[in-house]
């Protein structure tokens, strides 16, 4: 029925031609009914009458029907349990397949979710991205779980975080286990040759962070003092020391560095401000409460370890083997060759680098080792790094306009590069490089990752080949 049939039909409820049935009238009802039409009564039916036909004709016009009421809830839940199987489909494959580090990954984001399955625009994954880098800890983790807060709340951020570093915590831990019995021949080869790739790495690592946090010479030299003064201070001391350096020196000498062009990229957080708050609140009260806790209680000293070490890490996964050696090493719970085995390993495998501390939490000796060690290491270093994403990402629109923020990150950042090259000089270099055949592995090496763009994974299976021919041919 049309939009005129309709319209007649009302005409003819105006004139008491038709009943409420829709049958017409009597000639003599017709009648009566009209010497009723200015009585109250009249009014009100007649107008009653417009508004179902009305509706009856917009409900058909435009195809408008409601659900019914007990399927309300489950309307509800489908669309979140969408979103979480999306996330969970897109991140799995990412944590088996994405290869080359940090910077990388942030390149595989990219093409997934932006161009791919546009989840984000690039404005907003731009933000996400300069987050994160704002923040201490894993900066592809953190992306990885800010991207599926904004796709499914609180949850879809840890299925992402779960799916995207589980895959390589599990080849680590493998590899762990297979590691013990490494003992001879061939097997000492390969471990030197995971080593010589740690060289290689870590200095690719210092030419590219120093190329993009230290492009001034006030940055320059300010990497060059902290790098001085974790030689001369070794420890965790050392490395605290330089970032507080850093940071205040960059408040003075970095607050001209320009505020973003484009502030207003909003992006949703699933927490209000208070519980961000809250949230910042355990990040700080764990950083300074589980030392207190560790020295009365032996089994918190692991997950103290890896905590203040996952709260520190400025500038990516490779800056977490400066601050682990001391803990680790240092502490006779695992020895150099096993953790600079263990981190060239980690360069092969797909996913985040701070999965290496499953690799390292699984050695350690004493306990808790094996798959709890791993567990509650990776945990621990991880830990950190999402805290500050929830609880900075609902004050991130005001905080990223503050120009004493920035400058202060200006300066850790730059402070960060001058630990990182002194943890390339020692332990990683002093314990690899023996010889002069030692050296021309890690140039080459080097060069194949700097100049040439192989990806990591061949420049390990090279590294460890040409490792194992030397002892061969030797």
């Amino acid at each position: 029925m049309d939009r005129s049939q309709f319209a007649g039909k009302a005409g003819s409820y105006d004139n008491g031609m038709l009943s409420r049935t829709g049958r017409s009238r009597p000639a003599g009802e017709r009648a009566w009914h009209r010497t009723r039409t200015n009585a109250p009564q009249a009014q009100w039916e007649r107008s009653w009458q417009l508004s179902c036909i009305q509706c009856s004709y917009r409900r058909q016009r435009f195809n408008l029907t409601l659900p019914p009421r007990e399927n309300g809830m489950q309307a509800q839940r489908l669309p979140r349990i969408a979103a979480w199987s999306a996330i969970a489909a897109a991140f799995g494959r990412l944590g088996l397949t994405s290869f080359g580090g940090p910077i990388a990954h942030l390149g595989y984001f990219r093409d997934e979710f932006v161009v791919r399955r546009r989840w984000l625009t690039d404005t907003s994954y731009a933000e996400l991205v300069a987050l994160c880098q704002f923040l201490p800890g894993p900066a592809s983790s953190q992306v990885g779980f800010a991207i599926g807060l904004q796709r499914g709340g609180v949850i879809g951020g840890f299925i992402a975080w779960a799916l995207f570093t589980l895959p390589s915590a599990l080849m680590l831990l493998a590899f762990a286990y297979g590691a013990a019995t490494l003992t001879e021949g061939w097997a000492h080869a390969a471990l030197h040759g995971l080593k010589l790739v740690a060289v290689a790495v870590v200095a690719q690592a210092v030419w590219g962070m120093a190329r993009t946090l230290c492009p001034d010479l006030f940055r320059a030299v300010l990497a060059v003092v902290a790098a001085l003064l974790v030689a001369a201070l070794p420890g965790v001391a050392g490395h605290l020391g330089a970032i507080v350096l850093g940071a205040s020196a960059g408040l003075w000498g970095c607050r001209q560095l320009p505020l973003p062009a484009d502030p207003g990229a909003a992006l949703q957080s699933p927490l209000g401000r208070r519980a961000g708050l809250l949230l910042l609140l355990l990040f700080f009260l764990l950083l300074l409460g589980l030392p207190l806790v560790a020295e009365r209680w032996s089994p918190a000293g692991l997950f103290d370890v890896f905590y203040r070490a996952g709260a520190l890490v400025f500038g990516g996964g490779h800056v977490l083997l400066p601050l682990l050696e001391p803990s680790v090493v240092g502490r006779g719970w695992l020895s150099e060759d096993q953790f600079l085995a263990g981190y060239g390993a980690a360069q092969a495998i797909p996913g985040p680098l701070f999965t290496f501390a499953a690799y390292v939490g699984a050695l350690v000796t004493p306990g808790p080792s094996g798959v709890a060690g791993a567990a509650i290491a990776l945990l621990a270093v991880s830990l950190p790094g999402l805290l500050l994403v929830l609880g900075v990402l609902p004050f991130w629109a005001v905080l990223r306009r503050r120009r004493t923020a920035r400058a202060a990150m200006a300066g850790a950042n730059a402070a960060v590069v001058g630990i990182l090259a002194a943890a390339l000089c020692d332990p990683v270099w002093t314990s690899a490089v023996h010889s002069l055949a030692d050296l021309a592995i890690v140039l080459v090496a080097f060069l194949l990752l700097v100049v040439w763009r192989q990806p990591p994974w061949r420049v390990v299976l090279l590294t460890v080949l040409a490792a194992m021919s030397l002892t061969w041919l030797g």
